[in-house]
């Protein structure tokens, strides 16, 4: 069993079992499942997010396996990838408390509970308006390389996110839209339960991405420059070996990311 519970919840929590305060919050549902909540509740004045999961069971797990997909048993992959993106100076969410128990895989119980991000706003709803009001050149130019410099700082050191979109960075507001300072932006990386931490990250898993972020920012009117500046940040080279010494990379992304914006339009969400 693991648990970690900064102070105030250590203090909130004080004489309770922590997988129980867990199961007893109440709030607002984002999601509910069988084996998964997602809430946003209150403490102290104060909004947050828990995940509560319990065990998804032989099938589920089975299933997964035999899809060629890593299963997610729990809450200790976000509670992994934020401790990670921290050390690695990455904008996320601030943990807050963390708990897991059990052996068997089919059965453990966990919860990971994170400061609600308020005032902020995601990239996609950010850049939404983009090809109708372009935004300064500055601020577009700070964000497509602020996304290439975490996307390589992650790659880089074994982690990979796979639901790498825009609306998965949460981009701070509160100083107000028209005040954002190009310089000092922060844009949080969030939805972390299926990130995967390794030595080294494969190039099919970085592929995919980077394919996903491209993907999600072909309607906001990204430039050839912008794309540009995207590679040579994200490849720590000057342009021409960026494109040169990675050309199988990039042609790579490319394909996938054209193949995603196909399905997602031939089969577009109701």
């Amino acid at each position: 069993m693991m648990v970690y519970l900064r102070e105030d919840f250590r203090k909130a929590w004080k004489g309770k079992d922590p997988f129980d305060a867990a199961d007893a919050l109440e709030g607002e549902i984002f999601r509910a499942v069988k084996t998964r909540r997602t809430l946003r509740f209150q403490l102290n004045g104060k909004s947050y997010f828990a995940k509560i999961h319990h065990g998804v069971g032989w099938g589920e797990i089975f299933k997964n396996i035999l899809q060629l997909k890593m299963p997610v048993l729990g809450a200790e992959n976000e509670w992994a990838a934020l401790r990670r993106l921290k050390e690695l100076g990455v904008d996320t969410m601030e943990p807050c408390a963390y708990g897991r128990r059990g052996k068997n895989p089919a059965k453990l119980d966990s919860f990971i509970i994170t400061e609600d991000l308020i005032e902020t706003e995601s990239l996609e709803d950010f850049c939404r308006d983009w090809p109708r009001n372009p935004p300064p050149f500055a601020l577009k130019k700070a964000l497509v390389e602020k996304l290439a410099w975490v996307s390589r700082v992650m790659h880089e050191n074994g982690m990979n996110h796979r639901d790498y979109y825009i609306c998965h960075f949460l981009l701070d507001v509160s100083c107000g839209r028209e005040n954002l300072d190009p310089d000092n932006l922060k844009a949080s990386l969030i939805d972390l339960h299926r990130a995967q931490i390794r030595k080294k990250t494969p190039r099919r898993w970085a592929v995919k991405d980077v394919a996903g972020l491209y993907f999600s920012a072909m309607d906001i009117g990204l430039t050839h420059r912008d794309i540009l500046r995207f590679v040579k940040v994200y490849a720590d080279l000057p342009l021409r070996r960026a494109l040169q010494e990675r050309a199988g990379f990039w042609a790579a992304v490319k394909r996938k990311a054209e193949r995603l914006y196909e399905k997602e339009h031939r089969n577009p969400k109701g």
